[in-house]
């Protein structure tokens, strides 16, 4: 008895939406899933920042390229010596800056620390700060004050070129972005900050 005949194995060629879906949908999904992936990296992660002042100098120059870490303030505290990222304060914002904005300082006191500035030298609680990476000490005086709790005070390293805490107060921890972590650019620079 003869064998039944078989049935072809070949596709059906698929028309109209179904053969766009087929090929283009693929490369859409993964396009979709990156993009969302990106954005929550960049919102709860890491984010590329650059540096457009010179209140940072030397550590930062105008022009260096940085990524901000965001993840570990989360599990601890920021300490003194961070160089960190914030949003500005109440006290900028009246000035005219955007909530959009964002500084760049190193953290110099911590909550309950007091500090003061005499005679170009940076103080906490009485004992000077060793400070090797600032571009000359500060041409003023200030304090002493006590830090409030979930506050900082934050000063850039171009001690006398830069808008921070001696001159608009405290920053508030909620303002904290996330740290300087990493230099990208330029090439040269390229390193941990």
């Amino acid at each position: 008895m003869p064998s039944p005949p078989k049935e072809s194995q070949t596709a059906t060629p698929q028309t109209g939406w179904k053969k766009i879906w087929s090929e283009q949908g693929e490369n859409f999904l993964i396009l979709a899933i990156a993009l969302v992936l990106s954005v929550l990296i960049r919102m709860f992660v890491a984010e590329p920042r650059y540096i457009p002042s010179d209140s940072m100098i030397p550590t930062l120059e105008i022009g260096d390229r940085l990524v901000v870490e965001k993840v570990s303030y989360h599990l601890h505290s920021p300490k003194a010596g961070e160089i960190i990222v914030f949003s500005p304060p109440k006290p900028l914002q009246v000035q005219g800056y955007s909530t959009q904005q964002a500084f760049i300082k190193r953290i110099i006191a911590q909550p309950g620390q007091t500090v003061a500035v005499r005679n170009g030298v940076v103080y906490i609680d009485n004992q000077p700060l060793e400070e090797d990476y600032i571009a000359e000490p500060p041409a003023y005086n200030w304090g002493p004050e006590n830090v409030p709790a979930d506050h900082y005070f934050v000063m850039g390293d171009n001690r006398n070129d830069s808008n921070d805490s001696h001159i608009w107060g405290f920053l508030p921890q909620e303002n904290i972005i996330g740290h300087a972590a990493f230099r990208f650019w330029p090439i040269d620079r390229w390193g941990k900050v």
